[in-house]
């Protein structure tokens, strides 16, 4: 059993911007992300990377929900998905981080775009939702990439991709397991969620609460990784990658909670720690 971090509000410290700098310095995510009925997950994911500091955020999502969604994106630059997955991977290698996953569905389509760019992109890359259920039975394609790789399973998507049974039992060491398998950044999902690298480094969250407990809180959590990832001021400010994400985690949880105590559990909703991430961040800012 590695050490194990529990994650407390003196440890993220996010530093003042550059007079000087630019949007190419704050990271190009491209997020590749929807499909028919799952609107709602691109544009959380995309706000997310956005809220939490990423320069430029490129949204890819099928042709035929691309007009629901562009007319909810401003800052976002969205655009349909072209069918051969080459031309997909070819954009995620122009950018600093990709994200795949976020309400993408099963489809045979979505299934092949996304083992494809498992195994062809060059970039960090985060999967979260169906970009895990893509991998269930093909977690070794995981270990054969050369660039960073982060999962951000909750219990349900952990236990299909590793074949195990529900309830989880041993959380910490099932995580550690499959970080050290995959050669992954493993994000657990859910009440103290655990963050754990594939050289057995570990983070534990205090932040978040049950009001978070909704469809669109985790594609946000899976912008905010992206996009933390993406800004090279912040990487100067970690030891590992694996902290850097912990952060994400952090951060996100600690915007449910501003959330929660203005709204309350039960009528909070993923836009309300959406507008609560600013203030999250600027107390976090030195």
């Amino acid at each position: 059993m590695g050490e194990v971090v529990l994650m407390t509000r003196d440890m993220v410290h996010l530093p003042r911007r550059a007079r000087e700098s630019h949007k190419g310095d704050y990271g190009r995510v491209l997020i590749v992300a929807g499909s028919q009925g799952y609107t709602g997950a691109p544009v959380f994911a995309a706000q997310g990377a956005l809220r939490s500091g990423a320069g430029l955020v490129f949204l890819g999502v099928p042709q035929e929900v691309y007009p629901i969604v562009a007319t909810r994106c401003s800052s976002e630059m969205p655009f349909p998905l072209p069918q051969e997955p080459e031309q997909v991977v070819e954009r995620a290698n122009q950018c600093d981080v990709v994200l795949v996953g976020p309400g993408m569905g099963r489809s045979a389509w979505a299934q092949q775009l996304i083992l494809c760019l498992v195994q062809e992109v060059e970039r960090p890359l985060v999967l979260d939702a169906d970009g895990l259920n893509a991998l269930e039975g093909r977690t070794e394609l995981l270990r054969r990439r050369k660039a960073l790789t982060v999962l951000t399973p909750h219990d349900g998507e952990f236990a299909r991709l590793t074949g195990c049974g529900l309830p989880l039992k041993q959380r910490e060491e099932r995580a550690r397991q499959l970080a050290r398998d995959t050669g992954s950044i493993v994000v657990l999902k859910g009440y103290q969620t655990f963050t754990v690298d594939s050289q057995g480094r570990g983070w534990c969250n205090t932040t978040g609460n049950p009001g978070m407990a909704k469809g669109g809180s985790g594609d946000i959590l899976a912008g905010i990784i992206a996009s933390f990832l993406g800004q090279k001021q912040l990487a100067s400010q970690v030891s590992c990658p694996g902290e850097l994400v912990a952060w994400a985690v952090y951060c996100h949880g600690a915007a449910g909670d501003e959330a929660a105590a203005r709204l309350g559990e039960y009528s909070m909703l993923p836009d309300d720690t959406l507008l609560a991430l600013p203030q999250v961040l600027c107390t976090h800012t030195h």
